[in-house]
């Protein structure tokens, strides 16, 4: 630490001895840098402030039948394009700064200066912007940041919600599914007619129609039987008796008495005219029923050419007898009627059976048609449900601003410059200057060292030192000595003074 200690006071005395070289270097450098900094060009800055309001009354309102932006997006990408190369030459041209460029090279210059002075600050939620920018002129720094404020403005109202292109393309979607519902259309109806008589009825598909029909076959073949058994349990109570056959002497069906036959014949006819109501002479039961009627009228002629005349009048007149002959009658007819019923329900079971490996198949195009048509026609109401929302949304960028601007500091400039740091600059240039000073002085030392003390002359020369001679100050050399060290002192103090005077100016 010592030897540390006395190294350091050598360089101080070295530095000490060449003092003037260092006050003229300092004051050289200090006047010449004081000098260039107050020259520095002033440098004005302005700013303006701007809140983007993305809340809008009609948006609740109208949630669920429009399709609104997303405007915070919409924001975000505008601060962050603002100062964007498109958008800086635009200002270059608003401003007519484009008039100072010579050339492309000068103009590029220019542009990219703007980019690297152009300050965008945002406080990202509250959607509050400040816009900054210096320049040498007051005015051209306020019209700059009066034209970057314009651009803003002009770009969140550009923004608003275009669904032109929107609903044009849904158009053509619409009218392409309209093509598709129409072709559906006509395929199912072309289907229908070639396969009427095979397609599924009131939503029951072929299997369910067979079930159906073998049922009714089997419960039209119970009631068969049933009349049959009620029309013998009949025919044996008047098991022996023969009915009465008047015969006259004509061959005609209807001049046959037959009490029996005319009973079933008449049950017929009456059943006849109820099918006729409701069915077309084609049909298979009013087709059945003519036929036994004719079947009976055969019969009678057949059986009133083999009756012989009883030779009791009255045998046949018994009132039980008749009563019996005419429930006799009217069961036949019941069996008749039964027997053309199972013959119908038997011939659509087998038509049915017949068709087991086309029906299903005919179903089944005829569910994929269905489902095609079903498909095309739901994508279809949900285009136009979207067009109508899309108009909606049109109409509702169009009317309002989901988007209000409010300038909260229009574009101002300070009457006091911002820049240069002058104070800052005249302090930098002061230590500077001392700095410079001192390195000049050491420098000086080291180039042409003195020897201070008997021990540095003895280390450097590696020779004994017999002694030394002090130095006997007189009156004048102690008199010039002090003067030197006032005119030393002074030549700080004014530089110090100096550097005291420029920053009281600057404040």
């Amino acid at each position: 630490m010592e030897e540390l200690t006395s190294q350091l006071l050598l360089y101080l005395k070295g530095v000490w001895k060449y003092r003037w070289a260092a006050v003229a270097a300092a004051w050289v450098v200090a006047v010449g840098g004081w000098v260039v900094v107050y020259k520095l060009p002033d440098d004005y800055q302005a700013s303006a402030r701007i809140y983007v309001d993305t809340q809008n009354v009609l948006k609740p309102l109208m949630a669920g039948m429009t399709v609104s932006p997303d405007l915070q997006q919409q924001v975000s990408i505008m601060s962050r394009t603002l100062i964007s190369r498109p958008n800086v030459e635009r200002v270059v041209r608003m401003v007519d700064l484009d008039i100072k460029a010579k050339d492309v090279k000068d103009q590029e210059k220019l542009v990219k200066e703007l980019m690297d002075k152009i300050k965008l600050g945002t406080t990202g939620r509250d959607n509050l912007f400040t816009i900054h920018y210096n320049n040498r002129t007051p005015k051209l720094a306020k019209d700059v940041v009066q034209s970057l404020l314009t651009i803003f403005v002009e770009g969140g109202l550009g923004d608003k919600q275009d669904s032109s292109s929107a609903i044009r393309f849904i158009d053509e979607q619409i009218q392409s599914y309209e093509e598709k519902l129409v072709a559906g259309e006509n395929n199912l109806k072309a289907f229908k007619q070639k396969y009427i008589g095979m397609l599924p009825q009131q939503g029951n598909d072929y299997y369910t129609q067979l079930s159906k029909a073998g049922e009714d076959l089997n419960k039209t073949r119970l009631d068969l039987r049933e009349a049959e058994q009620a029309r013998d349990a009949i025919r044996r109570q008047i098991s022996g008796d023969e009915p009465v056959l008047l015969v006259d002497q004509h061959d005609s069906a209807s001049s046959i008495v037959n009490v029996e036959l005319d009973a079933r014949i008449e049950a017929l006819n009456r059943n006849l005219d109820s099918l006729r109501l409701n069915f077309t002479e084609l049909h298979p039961d009013i087709i059945a029923a003519k036929r036994l009627i004719d079947q009976l009228e055969e019969r009678k002629k057949e059986e009133a050419k083999l009756v012989k005349p009883s030779s009791d009048p009255g045998k046949n007149y018994s009132p039980m007898l008749q009563q019996l002959n005419v429930a006799l009658a009217e069961a036949e007819a019941d069996v008749a009627s039964m027997r053309a019923r199972v013959e119908e329900y038997t011939s659509r079971y087998e038509r049915l059976k017949s068709l087991s490996n086309a029906v299903p198949q005919v179903e089944a195009e005829l569910t994929q048609l269905n489902r095609d048509y079903q498909v095309n026609k739901a994508n279809y109401e949900k285009l136009l449900e979207r067009r109508e929302s899309a108009k909606i949304s049109g109409d509702l960028g169009s009317a309002t601003d989901l988007m209000s601007f409010r300038i909260i500091d229009p574009p101002t400039v300070s009457d006091m410059p911002v820049g240069p740091d002058r104070g800052r600059l005249f302090s930098l240039v002061f230590l500077g200057s001392l700095a410079v000073g001192i390195g000049i002085a050491f420098i000086a030392s080291q180039i042409r060292p003195t020897f201070h003390s008997q021990m540095s002359l003895r280390e450097m020369t590696g020779r004994p030192i017999l002694g030394s001679i002090p130095m006997i100050w007189t009156s004048q050399e102690k008199t010039k000595r002090r003067k030197r060290l006032y005119a030393f002192g002074l030549s700080l103090v004014s530089l110090l003074g100096l550097y005291g005077l420029l920053m009281v100016r600057v404040v």
